[in-house]
């Protein structure tokens, strides 16, 4: 039986999906952790600016490795047809297509890395007490999508949420020996 999420989104717009968020809110820790220790909490104008920095630089990034790995693809079919000429598919409606697909899964990789970044952080810069306590929203949001994502790959959920939170953990360390924002 197919999980409500399967027969929301297909395979490819899971993948960009999943991306964005996690870099997104990976990003946003990086950025923001070295502010939140010097005693600030982010702003709303903050926390926006790094979701909109974190979604554009995501969008070119997506786009470039989705588009060359569907070009590959193209590649490596006209290789596994041996057809006698180089590049037919890729200068074919075929190629156009490819075209349209990565930019719209760089779209909605952009869209859920924007989301990723700005969602956790918003809810942070309202947490009362430390500014510290403001990565816990972006700390928390990744162990929901790691028990997400162990879900959708039937993985073990202790180890899915283990790794992209102690991911979050160090990236937020390496935020604040960088202090960037």
């Amino acid at each position: 039986m197919k999980s409500v999420l399967d027969s929301v989104f297909n395979r490819k717009q899971m993948f960009a999906i999943v991306i964005g968020l996690t870099d997104g809110i990976l990003t946003a820790l990086t950025l923001a952790s070295g502010h939140l220790v010097a005693g600030s909490k982010p702003t709303i104008e903050l926390s926006f600016r790094i979701a909109l920095g974190s979604a554009v630089c995501g969008v070119f990034v997506f786009f470039t490795a989705e588009y060359a790995r569907l070009r590959g693809e193209l590649i490596h079919a006209e290789r596994q047809l041996s057809l006698a000429s180089h590049g037919q598919f890729v200068t074919s409606q075929l190629g156009k297509q490819v075209r349209l697909d990565a930019f719209a899964s760089a779209l909605l990789s952009s869209g859920a890395n924007f989301l990723g970044a700005l969602f956790p952080l918003c809810l942070g810069s309202f947490i009362p007490g430390p500014a510290l306590l403001a990565v816990a929203p972006s700390i928390v949001a990744l162990g929901l999508l790691g028990v997400t994502l162990a879900h959708i790959v039937r993985g073990r959920t202790v180890i899915w949420i283990f790794a992209l939170v102690a991911s979050g953990i160090a990236l937020s360390i390496i935020g604040v020996w960088l202090h960037i924002a």
